[in-house]
């Protein structure tokens, strides 16, 4: 991926790319999966970390669209511009968790803006051979779904349930769409984003979990939901046995920004499952959620090393 610096005068965080919000999908999710394994202290670091990159990234969005409209027009019909959306939702997720539920409200609503503008440029731009960043299609839409469920159980809002369920639902057809244009052969040589193709699935079934949690969907629907939570489960860990396989194969230490796209996709997986044990009744996916994030963590962690010795510091102007 080639470096990209910010133009003389410009601040810092403006040459940041856009998948750089990948890092915050990764230590929110991480957040998320902290606080469901009662580990608050880890939990709340992860969540400092997460809001503090959001905020930057933010910046670097808002400096983009005022003074650098050629930048931000080109930037956007790229796939990795569905990340803002995705990693707002996943912040929202979280501090819905910590009870406050208007400022989850508040990025639900700026992420559901931003959603079907950038969904379309994206689309209108897919070529025949994508790369991983292709499913952010699927993640950006499914971030809706956990959010719009997440606030609905805690605000009893029946209508946010029902807006969950078709965000669901539309993420599963985009996710069908972009695995036709996935590229396969970044199973063995992608350098990092590759594994948003289990990744989706995952968030997927923790959008499933959530909706099968929910009071609002009873009976055959409920049932329905059991299982589409229990079937992209199962298709989001062999995704992860077969990634983990070829990254064991074909070793990629170095550092590349899409590397902070496998862990989220590590961390979701783990948190799908712990979300998903009680809802539909299956109590070991809670052990092995746990396992699994703490997989994640080590990924993080490996990743942050990786960065930290790519960048020793940064160059004075």
């Amino acid at each position: 991926m080639k470096q990209v610096f910010p133009l003389p005068g410009r601040p810092w965080w403006s040459g940041l790319p856009p998948a750089a919000g990948a890092a915050v999908m990764a230590a929110g999710i991480l957040s998320v999966g902290m606080h469901l394994i009662g580990r608050e202290v880890l939990s709340l670091a992860a969540l400092v970390l997460a809001a503090a990159l959001w905020l930057v990234l933010a910046a670097a969005f808002v400096e983009r669209l005022v003074a650098d409209r050629g930048r931000f027009r080109a930037e956007a019909d790229t796939p990795a511009a569905l990340i803002g959306v995705a990693a707002t939702t996943v912040l929202g997720t979280r501090l819905s968790q910590l009870g406050w539920q208007a400022l989850a409200a508040v990025l639900l609503a700026l992420a559901t803006v931003l959603w079907p503008w950038l969904l379309l440029s994206v689309i209108r731009n897919w070529k025949r051979r994508m790369p991983g960043a292709v499913f952010l299609v699927c993640v950006a839409t499914e971030g809706l779904a956990v959010l719009a469920a997440t606030l609905a159980a805690a605000l009893h809002h029946d209508w946010l349930a029902q807006a969950a369920l078709g965000a669901f639902c539309l993420g599963l057809l985009l996710y069908a769409l972009a695995l036709v244009h996935f590229d396969f052969r970044e199973v063995v040589r992608g350098a990092g984003d590759h594994w948003v193709a289990g990744g989706a699935l995952a968030i997927s079934a923790l959008a499933a979990s959530k909706l099968t949690a929910s009071p609002v969907w009873t009976g055959s629907a409920h049932t329905a939901l059991r299982w589409a939570t229990l079937v992209t489960l199962v298709l989001s860990l062999g995704w992860y046995a077969l990634l983990l396989a070829a990254e064991l194969r074909q070793w990629r230490p170095h550092y590349d920004i899409r590397r902070w796209a496998t862990v989220f996709p590590l961390g979701m997986t783990a948190v799908a499952c712990l979300s998903a044990a009680v809802p539909t009744g299956v109590g070991w996916l809670s052990p092995l959620g746990e396992v699994l994030l703490w997989i994640a963590a080590g990924a993080w962690l490996l990743t942050f090393t990786a960065f930290l010795a790519t960048h020793p510091g940064r160059r004075q102007p």
